[in-house]
């Protein structure tokens, strides 16, 4: 099935129809795909890491979950297929897909499914609406990146602190410097490098397009983020899509504050479910690069802006410590059938 979940496209599939071994698994997915080609001309992406990604799915063990989701994003010109991050807009989808499976029963007018994400060992609650014992797609809801309306899924996370670093703050200190910038590095959900759009001579307002044809500020981004991995206990991310770097500015749009990110290294169209929670948890933080930014915050409820429009996470952090961190999606249903993978 492939499934719209926020604002990126995926494949899902329950973890039975896949090959059990990884290397083969993989394989099918990237022919399935259409990688390595940046036209993905001969599969099902999208020519874009937004719609090269892919969802397994399972019937969970976990005795706080319902189901197991495995994250899986894939290269479109390299064939490359990682397992180190989660994904927040493909989780929309994923309660969706359980339901139409069969492998969660509707609970009435509205199904919550609890939601082991594999990729971190984290549990999320998917809530949507199920009335008259199906999913419901059709709704009014609008985010940003994304045209028309839709019935929003709200995505509540817990334990998602250290996903893949082990820790909220993976290099010990609220701050760091990287390259004579003043970093902040933070795990909650999704490994970001925060610093402000003016180290690197930005305004915070560009346009994707203008960031796309800056070689130079992507070149710098790509070896700043691999300094940062390393100092997040990452290793070389060479290769890999975390750390995801998100750059700071005050805000000119009505919200909360401004941010462009890059995933690794390309600028992203909007931003990042988990990666904006981090962003907003890092800079709730005492210290930390952009909490001056946070002062006038009302509530916990930030509306995050990005070059596509707006994003509103929810999130709470007391003593260092995240109490809560939430987000509100849509996501659709765009086939159901069957795919024929390109010859080996």
């Amino acid at each position: 099935m492939m499934l719209r979940g926020g604002t990126s496209r995926g494949l899902f599939f329950e973890a039975a129809d896949l090959p059990a071994g990884v290397e083969e698994r993989d394989d099918l997915l990237l022919r399935l795909m259409g990688t390595p080609d940046p036209r993905q001309i001969d599969g099902l992406g999208g020519s874009t890491s937004l719609t090269s990604k892919v969802a397994v799915i399972s019937r969970s063990e976990h005795p706080s979950a319902d189901i197991d989701y495995l994250f899986l994003q894939l290269g479109v010109d390299e064939p490359t297929v990682s397992d180190r991050q989660n994904c927040g807009n493909i989780l929309a989808g994923v309660g969706p897909f359980a339901v139409e499976r069969g492998l969660v029963p509707v609970s009435g007018d509205e199904t919550s499914v609890r939601i082991r994400m594999v990729n971190s060992d984290s549990v999320a609650v998917a809530t949507f609406a199920t009335p008259q014992g199906r999913v419901e797609y059709r709704g009014g809801v609008a985010i940003s990146g994304v045209p028309g309306t839709a019935s929003p899924v709200i995505l509540g996370f817990t334990d998602t602190e250290g996903s893949a670093t082990g820790s909220l703050l993976p290099t010990g200190q609220v701050r760091d410097t990287i390259d004579g910038i003043d970093v902040t590095c933070v795990d909650n959900g999704m490994p970001v490098v925060l610093a402000l759009a003016e180290s690197f001579g930005l305004t915070g307002y560009e346009s994707h397009v203008e960031l796309s044809k800056d070689q130079p500020l992507l070149d710098r981004i790509d070896a700043f983020r691999r300094k940062a991995g390393q100092l997040m206990g990452l290793g070389d991310p060479a290769g890999t899509s975390v750390p995801k770097t998100v750059l700071l500015a005050p805000p000119r749009d009505g919200g909360q504050l401004s941010t462009r990110s890059f995933i690794p290294v390309q600028p992203h169209t909007s931003v990042g479910v988990l990666a904006a929670i981090s962003v907003v948890t890092g800079m709730l933080l005492p210290g930390a690069v952009g909490h001056e930014l946070t002062t006038d915050w009302p509530t916990s409820r930030i509306d995050v802006e990005h070059p596509t429009g707006h994003l509103l996470v929810d999130v709470v952090v007391d003593g260092g410590a995240v109490v809560r961190s939430g987000v509100v999606r849509t996501a659709r249903k765009l086939f159901d059938g069957v795919a024929f993978p390109r010859e080996k």
